[in-house]
């Protein structure tokens, strides 16, 4: 099995798993446990599952001081995108969210180019011009109110934190196994929301039921343990703008939990602008794949 496939089924595995964010997150919320507690105890328990895995799989706790100061900021990165997302969610449907934030492999790409001269290409080009058109469309989502502005920055800060963090990823060269990675990247996120929840005076709230807890077991599972740790192979092998772009299966995973576990609207013009958007990506994937072949 070649390290390209490898790389992009461990990009579709980590997009679906990470794509199930609202499932434990909108229980939560209606149970009235605050964004800050439920990523709090999303991460705390994902730290202690990655202990375990590090545990049975007699992986070395040891790293370099100046890889620990790498990780940090990437574990701040991760933590702060999952914040502003979860933020989010307070303000507009969750399918919706999580389909805008969809537009990190396009800021991906661009930073790509940008920051280390990656070629844009015209197919590039029109992929972001598609991909712009459909969170357009997907301004008004379902219904006929439009969506919160705050809510719609918010998705946006948490797309451009997670394509930092997905670029850093790649540009980080630590010596360290996928799970020893992703566990101190986990570890320093924790540590970041504690933070925050100290700066913002936000009290982490005790899960009162089986069911909250099932809940947050579910989020660190799923699009914690799982997806970071997928991400990070998908990286590692076929780089940051394939990887981000495998994310395609995100918002679909999103829309199809918001609208078939919570009820939430879906209109025409939801479906064009997801297809316009999942097209764009489509075009970046073409466009990677031709310029492979050149080099």
């Amino acid at each position: 099995m070649s390290n390209t496939f490898k790389g992009f089924a461990a990009g579709i595995i980590a997009a679906i798993f990470y794509g199930t964010n609202p499932l434990g997150t909108l229980f939560l919320y209606q149970d009235g446990v605050s964004p800050t507690s439920v990523l709090v105890w999303r991460y705390v328990l994902a730290l202690l599952m990655f202990l375990v895995w590090m545990v049975i799989k007699h992986e070395s706790f040891r790293i370099r001081i100046g890889t620990a100061i790498r990780l940090c900021v990437l574990g701040t990165l991760m933590a702060m995108s999952s914040a502003t997302l979860y933020t989010s969610f307070k303000h507009m449907d969750a399918g919706v969210a999580s389909t805008i934030l969809f537009s990190y492999p396009i800021i991906t790409a661009v930073l790509m180019t940008v920051f280390f001269h990656e070629r844009i290409t015209w197919r590039t080009t029109l992929s972001i011009l598609m991909a712009v058109t459909g969170i357009g469309l997907l301004y008004r989502g379902g219904g006929d109110a439009a969506l919160s502005a705050t809510g719609v920055t918010l998705v946006l800060l948490s797309s451009l934190l997670y394509a930092f963090y997905i670029i850093g990823v790649n540009q980080t060269h630590s010596g360290l196994s996928a799970i020893q990675f992703t566990f101190w990247v986990v570890l320093f996120g924790m540590i970041s929301l504690l933070v925050l929840a100290l700066i913002t005076g936000e009290s982490v709230q005790i899960l009162a039921n089986t069911e909250q807890w099932a809940c947050a077991a579910q989020l660190a599972l799923l699009p914690t343990v799982l997806s970071l740790y997928f991400m990070n192979i998908a990286i590692d092998k076929v780089g940051s703008t394939p990887s981000a772009i495998m994310g395609a299966l995100e918002p679909v995973t999103a829309v199809f939990i918001g609208v078939f576990v919570f009820g939430e609207s879906f209109s025409l013009r939801l479906f064009i602008g997801i297809i316009l958007i999942l097209s764009a990506v489509i075009l970046l994937v073409l466009s990677k794949k031709k310029s492979s072949k050149t080099e």
